[in-house]
């Protein structure tokens, strides 16, 4: 089969490397690649957002079935263009992705159909003054969320009424997140553990992948701006069997129901961020892909062929039995640049990139590129340094990432140096 993945970052390379493992791969592109997926396949500088190249280059290049990775382009409706021209591809449709391209949609599915999540508002730009008189009344702390897809960073959390509307006036009157939040979410503030749950499915059936938590705030403890992730750890031990059985039944599959009821059937990975509160688990957001970082530990303890999976889910009926995982445990941490997410420098070179690594290493590329025959720094997030343990031992994990670390080096690199921390405090 041939095979091609788009996107850039390190969940692509993620994604091509456990792709490349498939007994029934015969050819791998990436699309457009970075450094690390180039000893997978083929990378093609393509730019995946315009939908007419990458379906000519899979026409001329006879693409068997194609991975999505990233949001916008699915939330743009790729999935559609690539199914009328007649290629088989892993992601939902433009509607069905509207459970993480606007979250109102996602948010008022979930009340329809009693699936559990925070209490909420939504607000559009011309509804500044109601929005205001709301934050007046409301309790704090409150989250707010830009309605439309913002990189993961269009999320603020927020603890008194003149904090509020400073906030407000960033989204509506500054547009700090553009179109992405003349409409936002005001909802209530969830207390309790978070942990991101893959739903790998065909509309009707679906895998589960092994639970992960991400840390989204760029520094130790939780504290600062939100990112697009700084670092994951899998699996979570603070979910059992029963709490899983529980986010099947109140979770997963009333959402893969009711997106059948409003004729968007969903197949893809259906990516649950949820929140374990004292009231049993709730849904933080829903995102139409993979996630990232998570998918770079959570696609180390996979066993079996996941380029069958995937294709499975993709043409009807998944095969169920197609992996299994092991006793295994990742911990992940993003080497970030100097000044992410905000306002950060590109194009310094990365030391330690060439030595050889033991095989419980893997080193992911996210923001680097290749000039002169040097890999150099090309975005916020830079590289994700992952250890696996065959015996679930994530004590070592962790050991063994921040050694690795010590070994590798860029101009104003960052990191957080509390991933995984909090599956130690159960």
């Amino acid at each position: 089969m041939k095979v091609a993945v788009l996107g850039s970052g390190g969940r692509e390379h993620a994604l091509a490397l456990k792709i490349s493992e498939s007994p029934s791969l015969s050819e791998l592109f990436i699309l457009p690649g970075n450094p690390g997926t180039k000893k997978l396949g083929h990378n093609i500088q393509i730019d995946i957002n315009n939908f007419s190249s990458v379906i000519n280059f899979c026409k001329t290049n006879s693409i068997d079935f194609v991975v999505v990775g990233p949001e916008q382009p699915l939330v743009n409706g790729i999935i559609d263009e690539l199914k009328k021209n007649g290629i088989v591809a892993f992601g939902p449709s433009k509607n069905a992705a509207r459970l993480e391209g606007e979250k109102s949609f996602a948010k008022q599915l979930m009340i329809e159909n009693s699936i559990p999540t925070a209490a909420f508002n939504v607000f559009q730009k011309d509804n500044y003054s109601q929005a205001v008189e709301y934050l007046k009344s409301t309790k704090y702390p409150v989250v707010i969320k830009a309605d439309g897809l913002a990189a993961g960073k269009g999320v603020v959390i927020v603890n008194s009424f003149n904090e509020a509307k400073k906030e407000i006036s960033n989204y509506f009157d500054k547009s700090l997140f553009g179109k992405a939040g003349e409409k936002i979410i005001i909802e209530e503030f969830m207390e309790g553990e978070e942990v991101s749950v893959f739903a790998i499915t065909d509309g009707v059936d679906y895998v589960l992948l092994p639970t992960a938590q991400d840390h989204k705030k760029i520094g130790e403890g939780d504290a600062g701006k939100n990112t697009g992730g700084m670092g994951a750890y899998s699996p979570t031990p603070f979910v059992s069997n029963a709490v899983l059985e529980q986010i099947k039944r109140s979770i997963i599959e009333p959402t893969l129901f009711a997106m059948q009821k409003v004729g968007s059937k969903f197949s893809g990975c259906l990516y649950c961020g949820l929140m374990l509160t004292s009231d049993g688990p709730k849904v933080v957001e829903f995102n139409s892909r993979f996630g990232d970082p998570e998918t770079q530990v959570v696609l180390p303890l996979i066993e079996g062929d996941f380029l069958k999976l995937l294709y499975s889910s993709s043409t009807g009926k998944i095969d169920k039995d197609s992996v299994k995982f092991s006793n295994g445990a990742c911990v992940g941490v993003v080497l970030a640049s100097k000044g992410y997410p905000e306002h950060y420098e590109k194009g310094y070179k990365i030391y330690g990139l060439d030595q050889d690594f033991d095989n419980d290493v893997i080193i992911f590329h996210a923001g680097t590129k290749e000039s002169n025959g040097e890999i150099i720094t090309n975005g916020g997030r830079v590289l994700n340094v992952i250890v696996k343990s065959k015996n679930n031992d994530l004590t070592y994990c962790k050991k063994r990432c921040y050694e690795v670390i010590q070994t590798i080096y860029f101009d104003g690199m960052y990191y957080r140096k509390d991933i995984s921390d909090k599956a130690f405090k159960h």
